[in-house]
């Protein structure tokens, strides 16, 4: 009886953290693109992160909620604050055409609205077991990776059956990191360049000559 009253108190607090950081969420997602400020609609951005990481902590993705703060909130939003500070952006200019955009948007939310309660609706189910509870009742228990943690059974899958993806994908990072190289290299006139075979080649007599020179006397 004990454990079934545990049990019941600590799923309890599961649902109440849950709907707690999932309002939280809504309401930071809300204020991203309400916010006047860009640089407010940034840390709006950030603290969705934070809360979007919780949840997936209560789901037991300890890597995917590991992953997002430090990419996302460690890396990526860091370069956004710093680039939208750096470029002083006109606020009055950006509003101009916030009305003529706006029925365009709007029809493009409310596609991605339907196409994702289309796509959503047909993991429910009006009676009997959910799609979840099938897929876990499905699961077999000889399975090795069931054994395994979250982030050791995502490392198994990941270099195991979809190995071939990881690598396409990480070609592709380092040819986006090899273009941004290339873009932003310029040649400058007023910058004196010296080859590196010809700096390889320099001597120490070469650059500095000892002279001697009489010893001056102190006035």
């Amino acid at each position: 009886m004990r454990c079934g009253k545990a049990l019941v108190v600590t799923m309890d607090v599961q649902t109440i953290l849950f709907y707690l950081f999932s309002a939280v969420l809504l309401f930071a997602a809300l204020r991203v693109i309400t916010a006047r400020n860009p640089v407010h609609s940034a840390l709006y951005l950030v603290l969705a992160f934070f809360q979007m990481s919780a949840i997936w902590l209560l789901l037991r993705a300890e890597f995917l909620a590991i992953v997002l703060v430090l990419v996302y909130v460690g890396a990526v939003m860091v370069l956004f604050l710093f680039v939208v500070m750096m470029l002083d952006i006109n606020l009055d200019s950006i509003r101009k055409g916030f009305w003529r955009y706006f029925p365009v948007a709007a029809l493009v939310g409310v596609l991605i609205v339907l196409e994702m309660a289309a796509v959503l609706m047909q993991g429910f189910q009006i009676g009997g077991m959910t799609r979840a509870a099938q897929v876990g009742a499905a699961a077999s228990a000889d399975n090795p990776l069931t054994h395994l943690s979250n982030t050791r059974a995502l490392g198994v899958v990941l270099y195991s059956q979809y190995l071939f993806a990881v690598e396409i994908a990480a070609v592709i990072l380092l040819v986006a990191i090899i273009a941004a190289i290339a873009l932003t290299l310029r040649r400058r006139k007023d910058v004196r360049h010296m080859p590196a075979s010809e700096q390889i080649k320099a001597r120490r007599a070469d650059r500095v000559r000892l002279v001697s020179m009489p010893a001056q006397p102190k006035e």
